[in-house]
């Protein structure tokens, strides 16, 4: 057991590292409540993407990191979802939690997701969302009103009823 205390040690500093940019998150956004605004630099360095740049628009914020495996085990769907839904409006914005943009672009590439990817290196706009665990899936309607949260893995069907919800509302 004493060889085991500084392994112990070590993994709760890393730990404790991760903290202090996750440990502030605001409680997930209400239902029907305004979607926090945002303004973050595209993985791809050719600008920004904001929410209020697609107000009238249903959006669909997807939340990821590429070192964790249930984003990963979502992104074929999501690439297919998303080509299904832009005829209908539906924007789609993956935002890269914590990470540069070598990681979201490699991610990005290795499932050739059609939509826009966002970086929130410092967890600020995560943190507005109630963002401390990934993924994350938040489904915004035409008049920028959290429809849905969810926390946590969510598979095809899912993703595809909710945002056949905020495509038909009107």
């Amino acid at each position: 057991m004493k060889h085991q205390r500084p392994l112990f040690l070590a993994a709760a500093l890393a730990v404790a590292a991760l903290l202090p940019s996750m440990a502030f998150a605001a409680p997930p956004p209400r239902k029907d409540a305004p979607a926090p605004a945002f303004s973050l630099p595209l993985a791809n360095g050719r600008g920004k993407v904001s929410l209020a740049a697609f107000r009238g628009h249903p959006v669909y914020l997807n939340y990821f990191a590429a070192w964790c495996p249930p984003c990963n085990a979502e992104a074929p769907s999501l690439a297919k979802l998303a080509r299904a839904f832009a005829p209908k409006g539906v924007v789609v914005i993956g935002i890269d939690e914590l990470e540069g943009a070598k990681q979201a672009l490699g991610f990005a590439l290795k499932y050739q997701l059609p939509y826009r990817i966002a970086l929130d290196t410092d967890g600020a706009v995560g943190a507005a969302y109630g963002v401390y665990a990934l993924p994350v899936h938040v489904f915004i309607d035409r008049r920028g009103r959290v429809a849905y949260y969810r926390l946590g893995e969510m598979d095809a069907a899912q993703i595809k009823s909710r945002l056949e919800s905020i495509a038909r509302e009107r």
